[in-house]
C-alpha cells in the first residue's frame, strides 16, 4: 500500500515536530535569551558537536540568516567523511573534547551550543562540562529519551552540564520507519534543524523588542550579499579564525 506508507511516516515528523514545540517551546525561548545576552556583550557562540550531528554545527555556522557570531569548535577526527569508523572511535575517546575546548578558550560573555542526540559520549559531555567549568553557559540540543536509551559511556550525560536543556525527542536509534519496529528513516537532523530554527525565530523576537540589531548572514546568492557580509567578515574575522578569507 504505498499512499499507506507515504502517510505514515510525515504523520509521524509532524507529530514529533510539535512534540519538540510542547516540550522545549519555553526552554526554546531560554536559550534565545542566552544567545541575546552574549551577542549584546560581543561574546562569540561556540557549537560544536560530531558525528551526523556536525551537520548541525554546519547548519548554525556561516549560514543565511544564521548569526555571524558562531564559531564551529571541532577536533578532525569526528569529522565522518574521511574515515567514519574513525569518528566513531575519536568521539568515544577520553580527552578529546576537553581539548578542543582547551584550544578554543571560551570564556565569559561567550556562550556554547552543544549537539549530540544521545549526550552520552565522552567527546560532547566534555565540551560541555569543560565550557561550564570556565563559566560559559551551555545549551544543550539533546534527546532525554536517547539518552536514557543509550549506552552509558561518561558517569554523567550532555544535559547534565547544561544551562539550557532543548529536547529534540528523537527516539533511541533515530529510526522512525516502519513504526512497528523502526530500521530507517532518522529524524535527529530533521528535528534539531527545526529546534534551532526556532531558537533564531525566537532571538529575532527578542532582539527587535529590545531594539538590538544582530549580527547575521545574508545569502551570498542575493544583490547585495558579498558586500552586507564583508563588514561581518571584517568584525568576526580574527576572533573565528573559521571564517577565513584573508
Amino acid at each position: 500500500m504505498p499512499d499507506a506508507v507515504l502517510i505514515e511516516l510525515p504523520g509521524r515528523v509532524r507529530a514529533l515536530l510539535d512534540d519538540v514545540d510542547s516540550v522545549s517551546g519555553a526552554a526554546i525561548g531560554d536559550a534565545a535569551a542566552l544567545l541575546l545576552e552574549a551577542v549584546e556583550a560581543d561574546g562569540i557562540v561556540h557549537v560544536a558537536g560530531a558525528g551526523h550531528s556536525l551537520a548541525m554545527v554546519c547548519e548554525t555556522f556561516y549560514r543565511a540568516g544564521g548569526l555571524a557570531a558562531v564559531r564551529p569548535i571541532w577536533d578532525a577526527g569526528v569529522f565522518p567523511l574521511d574515515d567514519a569508523v574513525r569518528s566513531t572511535r575519536v568521539e568515544r575517546k577520553a580527552g578529546v573534547g576537553r581539548a578542543v575546548v582547551e584550544a578554543a578558550a571560551p570564556a565569559p560573555p561567550d556562550v556554547a551550543v552543544v549537539f549530540s542526540t544521545s549526550g552520552r559520549n565522552p567527546y560532547p559531555v566534555e565540551v560541555a562540562e569543560a565550557c561550564a567549568a570556565r563559566g560559559v553557559p551551555v545549551v544543550a540540543v539533546t534527546s532525554a529519551r536517547a539518552s536514557r536509551g543509550a549506552a552509558a559511556r561518561t558517569p554523567t550525560s550532555l544535559a547534565d552540564h547544561a544551562t539550557v536543556v532543548l529536547d529534540t525527542r528523537v527516539p533511541l536509534g533515530d529510526a522512525l520507519h516502519p513504526p512497528e519496529a523502526p530500521r530507517t528513516a532518522a529524524a535527529s537532523t530533521i528535528l534539531a534543524a527545526y529546534t534551532w530554527a526556532r531558537v533564531l525565530a525566537d532571538l529575532d523576537d527578542l532582539a527587535a523588542a529590545r531594539g538590538v540589531e544582530l549580527p547575521r548572514w545574508t545569502s551570498a546568492n542575493v544583490p547585495g550579499g558579498d558586500e552586507g557580509n564583508a563588514a561581518l567578515l571584517a568584525r568576526y574575522r580574527d576572533r573565528i579564525p573559521e571564517l577565513s578569507g584573508e
